[in-house]
């Protein structure tokens, strides 16, 4: 009977049944199926109190700060930013992808937000000045990578509310892993650029340093409050989310004044204009990711109730793993689940079943967490389920399969990092531990 409803939520996912719909039902039907349907009637207060955090509070309030940027012309500034930056370099356009997708990352926080939104300006621009799309819409997925590791995350904040981690250690932890991989895939372009004799990134008769700077620094302002403000201890990452919000609704105001020369009434509203729409999208996001949180929480309940973490327990004391064995395992199962089912729903099914058993091996909870988070959103641009290669591919409008095949050496690379990212810890701790916020560096 369980087999059969695990059949029945394989047909309704592949039918295009909503995730958190099928998982909650699943979860409903197996308590039954299994005669523990009386845990249903502590089922609710199990969920509001696992999702009843502080912590939850920061992720509205960082979409928030987002969408409006996104909606006020931040995406363009940064763009001409970063192309600055790599102007006269040989593959100067394939670098402008990974370093706008650093840009974004303090932004964002979304893998999946950034590639459908580089996907639609910067594979256009790059086969325009004389790369082929399929590269153009493999680096744009592949960079796209960054988003969730480097601060703010959203999965990073999910992480350390079902873990007890703290999110400003978290937050702190993932800047350099997050570098060390935009470091990696821009080296990995100059190669490429190099060996196929990619243009640079220069255009004759575009805006003055002057005026790309004027523009493009005040867009960094919401990174560097995001960033600074919580590595620092200066606030929480709610409080850095708030001051995010307001400091987003001032430079939309901003970029609307410099691009459409608006002013006075015409500006207030235009700026309420982005700001409702903002919270539109603010809130129908945010109601997905709960509904996920909870459908999935209900399965994790069902699990732990079948004493699924004590029988991974079991499997990696009757095989002797060891932590090494341990992290291992742990990251070829969230890659696959990464490559299947939401981020949000693989990290809360899964993280309760497998993270304390890695914990109890010696693992640290800050460097499992990022550990762990980016093997999920490597999960996202890995064949042949990829989430990320899934919208690239239908934005940028680049077969599948060609995209699948292009991005692989990118993978190596993410891949790679992910490998240093295990064997060396230190990468992930020094910098929360020098700021004082998660044990010594």
């Amino acid at each position: 009977m369980v087999w059969g409803l695990g059949i029945v939520a394989l047909l309704a996912l592949s039918l295009g049944a909503a995730l958190a719909y099928v998982f909650g039902a699943v979860a409903i039907g197996g308590f039954w199926l299994t005669g523990q349907e009386r845990q249903l009637a502590a089922l609710p207060q199990r969920l509001i109190s696992q999702v009843d955090s502080f912590t939850f509070l920061a992720m509205p309030l960082f979409i928030l700060a987002a969408e409006m940027m996104t909606r006020s012309g931040v995406t363009r500034a940064l763009i001409d930013l970063a192309t600055l930056a790599f102007a006269r370099v040989r593959g100067g356009l394939g670098h402008v992808n990974v370093a706008t997708s650093v840009f974004f990352a303090g932004i964002s926080g979304s893998a999946v937000a950034d590639a459908a939104a580089l996907s639609t300006t910067l594979v256009p621009a790059m086969e325009e000045r004389g790369y082929s799309r399929r590269y153009a819409a493999a680096i744009t997925a592949a960079s796209a990578m960054i988003g969730p590791i480097i601060p703010p995350s959203i999965i990073l904040i999910v992480y350390g509310a079902f873990m007890n981690v703290s999110v400003a250690a978290l937050f702190a932890g993932g800047i350099l892993p997050g570098l060390l991989l935009a470091a990696a895939l821009l080296a990995a372009n100059a190669f490429f650029a190099w060996r196929d004799d990619h243009p640079t990134g220069a255009r004759a008769g575009g805006p003055s340093v002057a005026a790309v700077l004027l523009r493009g620094l005040p867009a960094l302002i919401l990174p560097a409050i995001i960033v600074a403000g919580i590595v620092f201890g200066v606030v929480t990452p709610t409080e850095s989310a708030v001051l995010a919000v307001l400091a987003a609704l001032g430079l939309s105001s901003l970029y609307l004044r410099l691009d459409d020369g608006l002013s006075g009434k015409a500006l207030l509203a235009a700026t309420l204009r982005v700001a409702s729409g903002a919270l539109q999208a603010t809130a129908i996001l945010t109601g997905a990711i709960f509904a996920i949180l909870f459908s999935s929480a209900a399965f994790g309940h069902l699990l732990a109730i079948q004493g699924a973490p004590a029988a991974v327990a079991g499997f990696v004391a009757a095989f002797d793993l060891g932590l090494g064995g341990m992290l291992a395992l742990l990251v070829v199962i969230l890659l696959v689940a990464g490559m299947v089912i939401d981020v949000t729903m693989a990290l809360v099914l899964l993280v309760p079943i497998l993270a304390p058993t890695a914990v109890a091996l010696g693992a640290d909870p800050l460097h499992l967490g990022i550990v762990i988070c980016f093997t999920l959103t490597l999960g996202l641009v890995t064949p042949p389920l990829g989430g990320c290669l899934m919208v690239v591919a239908t934005v940028a409008r680049v077969p599948y399969l060609s995209l699948a095949i292009a991005i692989l050496p990118f993978i190596a690379v993410q891949v790679a990092v992910l490998v240093v990212l295990v064997i060396f810890p230190g990468i992930v701790l020094s910098l929360p531990g020098a700021l004082g916020l998660w044990g010594n560096p």
